[in-house]
């Protein structure tokens, strides 16, 4: 069909006007998602195109591209002008997220194809991050599929509210008003069980071009909007005018000595000289004295524009840190309940420490057993003990220390976080802050005069934590017992902490899953933290099979305090002592989850002492280690 739209005739006229005009036009971001060959990439093209967005030696590629390797015989395949990888054209799917730039007389906007594929949702999730309205394609011939409903609520997850129901290929089922009501009927059955209320049903062909930028003559049943009428006129960027001032702090400006100031991107809110603000977590306050851009001071500034404020006092403010409204603080609390997607192929292990990035703020978190996942097709909560790839469900978090938050209802910028695992730095998941727990608000540090130096000055001694790892039989406990020994002769404050000894006691309710591992772990490491507070030499010979596990205990520690001790014992020769009888059991599958036979052993790989006891005895070992923690460096034997 021939569109009605027209480009803005000053582009070849007068360029400069046009680009003023341009400059002043609001701007829409949004995604297009569903399930698989819905025609999003399709849709998306013929948006750039009707929207004369492309070159015309684009247009020439796309046409040549179109014979060569397009889906739609000797006509222009629209979704190769956003299909660029070459997985994607081969495959015709589309894998990555794919950003694209048009505008037209009224508004600019910025689309992001995300993928249909299930195994891509994670890639759905990150374009929708940032994204004002969701376009959810439909095929007309195949209806609301389990993509559709994934996809849709994951969007009214996120925070889109503006939902745009497009019933694609009406030209395949020869414009049927039945089976466009039949579909729109079945959405919204389950958009109103997830909490989507109102939403913009349009019957479109993105290939034909039918109810894209003008109403057809094929849907004489349908009144409109044509899409690109309801993308100029849906509301944007109200909420961010009315909410409190919040400005996360991205990093100090401090160009020379006679300035300092802190630059940002507002999230909420406005600000302007004169306006009394609190730094949080710190809670001091003090007064805007400059609102600082590259193009001057400005009287007045508000979301989403890059500032740099000034203060008229000299706070401790640092990236990480937000400045709000005086009057109007978010909370600041360390352990929340929170919505997660799951988005690694590698499963959640609960208790494992994870970096939690929440706008500018990196702390440490571990994450509790789920409380329940949720399935997409029917909405019920399913028990969990951990969530896989592209699984959505409701666990508590904690992080090691307080954050500044609000609700990701009430700001995306500060309740919105995601998870990065800290061995790979791969971004595994997504979460929504949803509120903190009781127990945050209630429980405080309590101040105490004792301090860690004073206990260890007492002692006259340095704390220390001596972290004996290796496999099962390598002579952890043994090499552990004699150092302590030898720490006790000397005079010195000591305690050893064996693994199976507090499987007795404080872990005694632990089994030996990589769940069970990870918290047997954690509970030791913060035990640990405390005896070393105490002044205590602290000695602990644990498989402690995961090297995460292990970094998550030294960054309890102060800096050189911590020794990684491996005790590097081949694993046949650890088999071969055998001394409980362990792996002869293991092998003949009477232990499940036995380290090194059904269960990995992540070795250390940059330990502060390694043992090789195939060199040195016992005794020796027990030596070296004495000579290394007490300052005196000798050479791995």
């Amino acid at each position: 069909m021939t569109s009605s739209y027209r480009p803005d005739d000053l582009i070849a006229t007068d360029i400069a006007e046009y680009l003023a005009q341009h400059q002043s036009k609001s701007l829409l971001r949004f995604i297009t998602c569903g399930s698989v060959d819905d025609g999003k990439s399709t849709l998306i093209g013929r948006l750039l195109y009707d929207s004369k967005m492309i070159f015309e030696d684009q247009l020439a590629a796309l046409e040549a591209d179109s014979k060569k390797v397009g889906t739609q015989g000797q006509e222009i395949d629209f979704a190769l002008l956003v299909d660029g990888l070459a997985a994607e054209r081969e495959q015709g799917i589309t894998i990555d997220v794919a950003y694209r730039f048009f505008a037209t007389e009224k508004r600019k906007f910025i689309v992001a194809d995300t993928p249909g594929h299930e195994q891509y949702t994670r890639n759905m999730v990150t374009g929708a991050s940032t994204a004002d309205l969701a376009v959810i394609l439909i095929d007309a011939r195949k209806g609301v599929l389990t993509q559709t409903r994934r996809h849709s609520y994951l969007a009214h997850l996120i925070g889109i509210r503006h939902i745009v129901l497009a019933v694609n290929k009406m030209d395949l089922v020869g414009y049927d008003q039945s089976v466009f009501d039949g579909i729109v009927a079945d959405y919204r059955e389950f958009a109103t069980s997830i909490g989507i209320d109102d939403f913009t049903a349009i019957p479109i062909s993105g290939f034909k071009g039918d109810n894209i930028t003008a109403l057809s003559a094929n849907t004489p049943w349908f009144t409109g909007p044509a899409l690109i009428e309801h993308l100029e006129t849906v509301p944007v960027g109200v909420a961010g005018d009315t909410r409190p001032f919040r400005l996360p702090v991205q990093w100090v400006n401090r160009p020379n000595l006679d300035f300092r100031g802190f630059a940002g991107t507002i999230a909420s809110g406005s600000v302007k000289p004169g306006d009394q603000v609190r730094i949080l977590p710190s809670g001091r306050t003090s007064t805007v004295s400059r609102i600082v851009t590259f193009d001057g001071d400005l009287a007045q500034a508000g979301p989403d524009q890059s500032v740099t404020l000034t203060l008229a006092d000299e706070v401790d403010c640092s990236r990480g840190d937000v400045i709000v409204a005086a009057a109007e603080p978010p909370e600041v609390a360390d352990q929340f309940s929170a919505t997660i997607v799951w988005m690694d192929q590698t499963p959640l292990l609960p208790g494992r420490s994870y970096w939690l990035k929440l706008g500018t703020q990196t702390v440490s978190v571990s994450i509790r057993e789920p409380e329940h996942a949720i399935d997409v097709n029917t909405l019920a909560k399913l028990s969990a003990k951990t969530l896989n790839l592209n699984d959505i469900g409701v666990a508590e978090i904690a992080t090691d220390r307080g954050i500044v938050f609000e609700p990701y209802e009430v700001n995306r910028d500060l309740g919105g976080f995601i998870l990065i695992d800290k061995l790979t730095n791969a971004t595994v998941a997504a979460g929504m802050i949803r509120r903190a727990l009781r127990r945050a608000q209630n429980v405080h540090w309590q101040a105490v005069e004792i301090t860690r130096d004073l206990h260890a000055a007492q002692k006259g001694q340095q704390p220390r934590l001596l972290w004996f790892t290796g496999l099962s039989g390598s002579g952890k406990s043994t090499i552990a017992n004699l150092v302590e020994k030898k720490l006790h002769a000397m005079g010195k404050h000591s305690f050893l902490l064996d693994g199976d000894n507090v499987r007795h006691g404080l872990n005694r309710d632990l089994g030996f899953s990589d769940a069970d591992r990870v918290e047997n772990i954690r509970r030791v490491g913060e035990l640990a933290k405390l005896m070393t507070d105490a002044g205590l030499i602290v000695l602990t010979a644990f498989i402690s099979p995961f090297r995460a596990e292990r970094e998550m205990v030294r960054s309890m520690i102060p800096d050189g305090e911590f020794f990684e001790i491996f005790i590097d014992t081949p694993l046949e020769e650890a088999e071969r002592r055998d001394v409980k009888g362990l792996y002869k059991k293991a092998r003949a599958g009477e232990i499940a989850n036995f380290t090194g036979i059904s269960s990995p052993y992540e070795a250390p790989e940059t330990p502060e002492i390694r043992i090789d006891t195939s060199r040195i005895t016992p005794e020796q070992a027990a030596e070296l280690i004495i000579e290394h923690i007490l300052g005196v460096w000798s050479p791995v034997l």
